[in-house]
Order: structure tokens, then C-alpha cells, then sequence
């Protein structure tokens, strides 16, 4: 089930009284009417890294956790974050209205750091525009659905990074390559062609070094079957937590624990190790028959990614897109036209044979 949470605190402009806004690619709140402007207070040290163990062993309240009330879908399953001044909202995800009912308490563990929006809205909408006129054998009808795509929502995208010392012992086997001359025999008579070889030895040791923000996705459900090839973003970026940044925007809470966050964090520090064990071993190939992993002053870190997420309809059936709200990448489900690829296919075809025609 996905959990959508709203930004904790709504702020007023000072000036004409309406709602302050995040302005993406900034430091700073604005007002859309009168264009105020507030600078973001937030902290200007580097974020805190948790110190995992003491998390995983213990339940309840810490100094980075607090009580968020939500809000269901009864639609989709979301829960979004009940506010007090809540007047009316839409579930990001089906769009649906929320209604102020049956409302959930739950303790997590709060943001430490985050990467603002780099996109507005309007920026998103212009590349999600491109993207379709670029499409190939796309129905006419979706190039002018897409000019007024539904509801278009920015949403932070909950994560865990983790940070260890690892250090890995290892077992395997170098291979060098070496060639022999080999005589074979063909039509034409006897030829000599180079066989390639591998000469295995025996290899044994250590490697270690520090591992960095293994990133973990921390949505389940609908967050859980976002596009994988829009998971990239530059994590050099990454600000300590200011609920300023949230604002005007949706931020999905975590339904990965923290517990299972790990789990998955250690798979991927095994094919880490991996890599560097191929390294110590060197020469042209490897073979890696055991090891042993270790990990120490483990660390870890919630924070939130952005994306753009909306949808359009062609024939009554709905088709999704994303945008990265960091690096603009797009990605979406699209129709096809069958008229336009059996045009194309028969086209071809006939220049095909009006070739042949004319070189006979």
C-alpha cells in the first residue's frame, strides 16, 4: 500500500496572505499572485548519517521520528497526509478525491536529506510534449491528447541509503589469456588458425574500502512499479531536510522498512565486493569460488528523490509518464497505430519490388 504524505507546514505569504510555494531549481518559497519571495532557512552543514544498528535494534520514538496522520484512497489504496487546513485534494496516483475520513496515525523516521526540484510543472509538461511528438507510429489522437495531459503531480519518491566500511576475503582464480597455433583442415587444404586459451591460477585475499549511498526505493505497490531507467539522479545534490522544499509538492512515505531496506542493501554490497575482488585478482578473466563479507560502522539516511507523475487517455485506457524532476529524463507507456505500421510495412515493400523491377 502506498502512503502519500503533503508538505508538514503550508505557508502564508506575508504580502497578500496566499499559499508560498517551493520555486524548483531555487533556494527559496514564492507566492504565484503577488511574488513574494522567502528564503529557505535551512541548515547549512552537510546532513546527518544515522547510525543504523541502533535503529534496528530498538522500536519507537528516536530523535528522527514523529507521527504523520494519513489519508486513504479508497479508490487505489494511497494514503496521503491529513492536514489542518485541508480543504480538497486528489490522490497523485488515480486521481481520485480524497475525503477527510478514517484517518491513521503511524510513526517514521523522518527525511535527513533530499534533492529539490529542478522542473516546474510547466517544464515537465513542454519535455512530456517533446517526448510524444517524437514517438514513432503514435495514433494522431495521442499528440493531441498529450497537449493536456491530466493532472500533472511533482512527488518525492521516498529512499534509504546506506554507508559501511566493508572489507571481503576471498577465494578464486586468476585466468590469463595465451594462444596455440592449431593446423586445420578445409576445402582448400590445410590452414593455421590461433586457439584462445586460459591459464587458471590460483588467487586468495582481501579487499576493503568504504561503500557509499547504496540507494534503496522505499515505495511498495504503485512506487514500486515506476520505470527503473528513471532512477538516476545526482546524489551530489542532495540538501539537508527542509519542509520548505515540499511545498506545492506530494511526498509518498515509506512502506519498505527500514529492517528489509537493509536486506536489499546487502545484495547489492555483495556484487560491489564482487567487483572489487575481480580487480585484486586482475588478469583477463576470474573465477570467484567463495567469499566472506564484513561490514562495519554502518550508516544510513532517508531521503526523498523527485518525479513528475501524470497520465493521458487514448480510447478510454490510460497511459502513464514520468519525468525525473532533477534531470528531465522521461519515460511512459504509449499506443501504437496499427493503420501507421501496416501502411509503413506495405510501403517498404513496394519499394522493395519497384527496386527489383527496375535493376532487372
Amino acid at each position: 500500500m502506498d502512503e502519500i504524505l503533503q508538505s508538514e507546514v503550508k505557508k502564508s505569504c506575508e504580502s497578500c496572505g496566499a499559499e508560498l510555494t517551493y520555486a524548483p531549481g531555487s533556494d527559496h518559497i514564492q507566492c504565484a499572485y503577488c511574488g513574494y519571495e522567502a528564503f529557505i532557512n535551512a541548515a547549512k552543514n552537510s546532513f546527518e548519517e544515522l547510525e543504523l544498528r541502533h535503529y534496528l535494534e530498538t522500536t519507537g520514538e528516536h530523535r528522527f521520528t514523529e507521527t504523520v496522520e494519513i489519508l486513504h484512497c479508497k479508490n487505489c489504496g494511497a494514503n496521503q497526509n491529513v492536514q489542518e487546513n485541508f480543504k480538497s485534494l486528489s490522490c497523485v496516483y488515480c486521481g481520485e478525491p480524497l475525503i477527510r475520513e478514517d484517518s491513521d496515525k503511524e510513526l517514521w523516521i523522518r527525511p535527513g536529506a533530499l534533492v529539490p526540484f529542478q522542473l516546474t510543472t510547466e517544464q515537465a509538461r513542454r519535455l512530456f510534449r517533446k517526448w510524444v511528438q517524437g514517438l514513432w507510429f503514435a495514433p494522431g489522437a495521442v499528440k493531441r491528447a498529450a497537449l493536456d495531459p491530466e493532472g500533472m503531480h511533482g512527488l518525492y519518491l521516498p529512499f534509504w541509503t546506506f554507508d559501511a566500511q566493508m572489507e571481503a576475503s576471498y577465494r578464486g582464480q586468476r585466468g590469463d589469456y595465451y594462444y596455440e597455433t592449431k593446423r586445420v583442415r578445409t576445402k582448400d587444404g590445410v590452414r593455421t588458425q590461433q586457439v584462445r586459451k586460459t591459464r587458471w591460477t590460483p588467487a586468495s585475499g582481501k579487499v576493503s574500502g568504504f561503500v557509499d549511498d547504496i540507494l534503496i526505493l522505499a515505495a511498495s505497490g504503485r512506487g514500486k512499479q515506476l520505470p527503473q531507467g528513471l532512477f538516476f539522479w545526482d546524489l551530489k545534490a542532495l540538501k539537508p531536510f527542509h519542509s520548505d522544499y515540499l511545498s506545492g509538492f506530494v511526498t509518498e512515505k515509506y512502506t519498505l522498512s527500514l529492517k528489509d531496506g537493509h536486506h536489499q542493501s546487502f545484495k547489492k554490497a555483495k556484487e560491489i565486493a564482487r567487483t572489487w575482488i575481480r580487480r585484486d585478482i586482475g588478469g583477463d578473466t576470474q573465477r570467484i569460488l567463495d567469499m566472506d563479507i564484513g561490514l562495519d560502522q554502518e550508516t544510513f539516511k532517508h531521503i526523498l528523490l523527485p518525479i513528475y507523475i501524470s497520465s493521458y487517455r487514448y480510447k478510454g485506457k490510460e497511459y502513464s509518464f514520468y519525468v525525473n524532476g532533477q534531470t528531465g529524463k522521461v519515460h511512459g507507456s504509449r499506443p501504437y497505430s496499427f493503420w501507421k505500421i501496416f501502411l509503413t510495412v506495405v510501403g517498404a515493400l513496394l519499394i522493395f519490388a519497384l527496386l527489383i523491377f527496375v535493376l532487372k
